[in-house]
């Protein structure tokens, strides 16, 4: 009782949940056995992944200025979030990762073939492979061959590997749909590798690139951090090593490559600019030369105070307001006589910060679509973009230059005006005096000019010069691990063990879910309730006997005792003083249940304890207890042939002058006297036979003389021939048989049995499995034990 409670908690019995599971413990075994050989060869030939990482350090140009610095100091946008993730975009950028897939040939691939498992080759490569076709058209495409070295000097090549192969010599031009291709060997001591085959595969460049793309994970130590993680995983050490150097050196590279095209870009334009500036000042120093030379002028005394520094100071804000209408209209010269979308120079001493910031922008916008277009056209949708971009800030510099030079027009004109008022004054000195001031002025302009420019040239020069990349490198790539993080062993072998249990679970689950039918006698118990279930048979092989025997003790023996005991015992419990034998019925739902069987065998059971047994065959329609009482199995005692077989219960039912003598046959049966009654010929009307009060009379005849009169009769659920006669029964078992009456099927005598229409309903399973049995089965004799085949469980 303890351990009942202790295993069932409410209405769930916990032992019978796991007994579906425990029964089947080998197939579990099995199932994880094939799981973990399935992991142990994945592993095996799986191609392990490394990984291998890098960190730079983000370096930020604090001598460029962008025009976003204005909106910055407005706080209309946020800090510098933006940037780091910007540079990420670029370090992985299309541009970049093609360059690097050119530069490693990382689109060629060498894959030495195994017979189980292919490895592929990088820096140890027996051959090299040289294409003779144009970059456009090697770079756009897609082709594989077969490479198997047969000699030192010599190889076979195939375009697929069940084509016959052609032998070339190295260094021969073999043609394929890409183009001539030479094969040249890599090492010496070739000839080690002669009869291996390898397998060459080429793809667009930029695929290549695509699926490098996705491999390449950049990101960002932590929030602020200006520290870059650059990772990858791959199954050659030596390229993922290379492919994460490479990438740095390329992003770096291009940084230094744009800052020193601006820097030379404003060298150019500075030059330009000398250049015209240089003629203007000689033509102002001969004018000066001449005119002293002309006039015989050695020195000028100079102006009164007065005249003199009000005249100095109108002089330089005018020098000033000139220097800088000069820069802003070659400024705007330029930008109008643009077409494309060439470099601008830049820093070159515009007062006005917006227009330099704008100018940086452009440049760099400009730089952006350059390199794009080198790996594409201007249909692009980022170049189109880019060129929208462009053209705005290239209105906003040429709106912003205008409003300058509008500016500063007007400021040159009020100095201007207010220099005449001062000359005025100045003019009523002497002629020679006033005229020598005018160049003098005119040559103070352009050297102050030429010197700015002088000095704007040395600043570009030191910019190219010294051109520093974006990034400082903190880790070059390193191996993370020695160990490969793919497979990963420990959570395969653990995927694979819980797979290996759950299969079995699921297919048992899903059968236990689905199954509607009996299948012992404790399933049944559960449903029936309270009606007994006398007991359960076991399935019988071809081999086995249909009879038992005397003294025989196998399951079926045993188990047809057992049900004899429980039927005495329940017999004892409501018998009839009235009658000395006791009538039972055997009956199924369906025909092929084993009904005759039980009958058959219930029928020897109680003859083995020398019991009076009459066995009458009342399935009429479909009679079978001649397949248990004929041939071998019996002898015929003291009855002509042809009573047994042409005297039967439907000879008796229809011909009222028959006997119980006439119809009954003893029989011995394995040592044991059984009296039989042949069900006889097969009638039209079985049911108005038995309705005829004929069987009633046989009964009752014969009552006195057996101590038990044991009924083989008709399936209950295909016609009703049974319930007919079921008032005569003392008892009626009901055959279920395992694995094929449904539990449904089994309302229908429940029904029957409430409604008063089977009197003494009991139940029996049949052909139950071995390890389905009950105490049978756990338990067992010992006896008749057969010895499984090896694949059986």
């Amino acid at each position: 009782m303890a351990k009942k409670t202790i295993l069932s908690q409410g209405n769930m019995d916990y032992n019978d949940l796991l007994k579906p599971y425990l029964k089947n413990w080998k197939w579990f075994v099995v199932a994880v056995l094939i799981a973990l050989l399935y992991g142990y060869f994945n592993i095996r030939y799986s191609i392990p992944q490394y990984a291998l990482n890098a960190k730079i350090q983000i370096l930020e140009d604090q001598n460029s200025n962008s025009e976003l610095d204005v909106f910055r100091d407005l706080d209309i946008l946020g800090g510098g979030g933006n940037f780091i993730q910007d540079e990420i975009e670029i370090l992985k950028s299309r541009s970049h990762l093609i360059e690097l897939v050119k530069e490693l040939e990382l689109n060629t691939k060498v894959i030495a073939l195994g017979k189980i498992k292919d490895s592929e080759l990088y820096s140890n490569k027996p051959f090299n492979i040289n294409f003779a076709a144009p970059d456009s058209i090697l770079q756009s495409s897609s082709v594989s061959f077969f490479i198997t070295l047969f000699s030192d000097t010599s190889f076979e090549y195939a375009e697929d590997q069940d084509t016959p192969a052609k032998i070339f010599s190295f260094g021969k031009n073999i043609s394929s749909p890409i183009g001539d291709i030479i094969i040249t060997p890599n090492m010496s001591g070739i000839e080690s590798y002669v009869g291996r085959k390898y397998k060459v595969s080429v793809i667009p460049i930029s695929v290549a690139a695509g699926q490098l793309y996705q491999k390449i994970q950049v990101s960002v130590e932590s929030e602020k951090s200006k520290i870059l993680s650059i990772s990858l995983e791959d199954p050659i050490i030596d390229r993922g090593r290379d492919i994460i150097n490479t990438l740095i050196e390329k992003y770096n590279q291009n940084a230094v490559d744009d800052k020193k095209a601006i820097a030379n870009r404003t060298s150019n334009f500075i030059n330009d600019r000398i250049a015209n500036i240089y003629g203007s000042l000689s033509a102002v120093d001969q004018s000066e030369e001449d005119f002293k030379q002309g006039r015989g002028i050695a020195d000028i005394a100079t102006q009164t105070n007065m005249n003199v520094n009000i005249g100095a100071a109108n002089q330089q804000e005018l020098q000033n307001a000139s220097v800088q209408l000069d820069i802003a209209s070659s400024m705007k010269d330029i930008i109008d006589s643009q077409e494309g979308y060439d470099l601008l120079p830049s820093n070159i001493g515009l007062a006005d910060a917006s227009i330099a910031n704008t100018t940086a922008r452009y440049n760099e916008l400009a730089l952006e679509r350059k390199r794009l277009l080198e790996s594409s056209n201007e249909k692009n949708p980022i170049i189109v973009n880019l060129d929208q971009q462009l053209a705005g800030l290239k209105r906003s510099m040429q709106s912003s230059l205008n409003s300058v030079t509008n500016n500063l027009g007007m400021q040159v004109n009020s100095l201007s005006s207010q220099m005449s008022r001062i000359n005025s004054r100045i003019y009523s000195a002497p002629r020679n005096e006033r005229a020598l001031r005018d160049i003098t002025r005119q040559q103070q302009t352009t050297e102050s000019l030429y010197l700015y420019l002088l000095q704007k040239r040395e600043e570009a020069q030191i910019t190219f010069a010294s051109a520093s990349p974006k990034s400082k490198i903190i880790d070059s790539a390193y191996l993370v691990s020695p160990l490969p993080v793919s497979p990963k062993k420990r959570i395969i072998m653990l995927a694979s063990l819980i797979f290996g249990l759950l299969v079995p679970y699921a297919v048992i689950y899903v059968k236990n879910l689905l199954d509607n039918k009996v299948q012992n006698k404790v399933g049944l118990e559960k449903m029936v309730g309270d009606i007994p279930v006398l007991a359960e048979l076991p399935s019988l092989s071809k081999k086995e006997n249909s009879l038992v025997k005397l003294g025989e003790r196998t399951v079926l023996a045993e188990s047809l005792r057992i049900l004899r005991t429980n039927l005495d015992y329940i017999i004892k419990s409501k018998k009839k003083k009235d009658y000395k034998s006791t009538i039972i019925y055997v009956t199924s739902s369906v025909s092929g249940e084993g009904k005759t069987l039980i009958a058959s065998n219930l029928a020897m059971i109680f003859a083995n304890t020398n019991k009076k047994v009459l066995l009458i065959g009342a399935d009429i329609r479909n009679p079978k207890i001649y397949q248990f009482y004929s041939g071998k199995n019996v002898d015929k005692l003291g009855k002509p042939t042809r009573n047994i077989e042409n005297k039967g219960l439907t000879e008796y039912l229809v011909d009222h002058t028959l006997g119980s003598s006439d119809i009954i046959s003893p029989m011995l049966a394995h040592e044991q006297t059984v009296d039989v009654v042949y069900s006889g010929k097969i009638p039209p009307n079985p049911a108005e036979l038995l309705m005829n009060g004929r069987m009633k009379e046989l009964l009752d005849e014969v009552n006195d003389r057996y101590d038990y009169i044991i009924v083989d009769t008709a399936p209950l659920m295909v016609v009703t021939d049974t319930l007919l006669i079921s008032e005569y029964a003392d008892q009626i078992l009901y055959v279920a048989r395992a694995g094929m009456t449904e539990l449904k099927v089994l309302e229908y005598p429940l029904k029957l049995h409430k409604e008063g229409k089977l009197n003494g309903l009991s139940f029996i399973v049949n052909g139950v499995k071995d390890s389905n049995l009950g105490y049978g089965g756990k338990y067992g004799y010992g006896y008749g034990k057969t010895t499984k085949k090896w694949w059986k469980f």
